[in-house]
């Protein structure tokens, strides 16, 4: 009778520490949240402007859309000012995307997300056989395209993203565009969660 008495005890305190664990992480990110609603439209995008590659625009126009109910609704309002922006500003942003471990890799110009993401797949620390292949592969991309070959790297190990490279090479542009769009959808939602995680 003890025994039970005082399982039932604890099943109750525990769903308590439960309910209030679950209340403090969603009061948390309502203010997270009602914080990012409040910004004015300078510090909105001082905060998110660097998401989109070098391309402020896109978090100055998501601005609009607020209040944002979610980091999620945040991100797909983002993601909704490059769908449909005019296509010479959709290229604009998939070009200034660097070439993977390329000149500007080299030249220590990337921007600090870029390094990191392709740090993490080891492209900076790449065989000089591994450097000449991706430099070929560069190239080949932008000729074809006239745009650079873009992939949430963060996704992929090292191999995959020479398969990948190799695959969408045999696209046609059409296909290769709306792929490099859907990739920097993706890669700037882990930026975004990456950002919002350290704030």
């Amino acid at each position: 009778m003890y025994s039970r008495v005082r399982n039932g005890v604890l099943s109750v305190i525990a769903g308590a520490i439960l309910s209030a664990c679950v209340a403090s992480i969603a009061s948390a990110a309502n203010l997270d949240m009602a914080a990012i609603n409040n910004m004015d439209r300078a510090a909105f995008v001082e905060k998110f402007g660097g998401i989109f590659e070098k391309s402020p625009w896109v978090a100055e126009k998501a601005w609009d859309k607020r209040p944002f109910a979610s980091v999620g609704d945040l991100h797909a309002a983002m993601v909704n000012v490059a769908k449909y922006a005019p296509a010479p500003n959709q290229l604009a942003l998939l070009q200034s995307h660097p070439d993977l471990a390329g000149k500007e890799a080299q030249a220590g110009a990337m921007t600090a997300s870029s390094v990191s993401e392709q740090a993490s797949a080891g492209l900076n620390a790449l065989s000089k056989a591994e450097m000449s292949l991706i430099s070929d592969l560069n190239a080949a991309y932008k000729q074809k395209f006239g745009f650079p070959f873009i992939i949430a790297v963060r996704m992929h190990t090292k191999e995959g993203i020479f398969f990948e490279f190799n695959r969408r090479l045999q696209n046609d542009t059409p296909t290769e565009y709306a792929n490099d769009l859907q990739n920097v959808y993706a890669i700037t939602r882990l930026r975004l969660d990456k950002l919002l995680e350290g704030s």
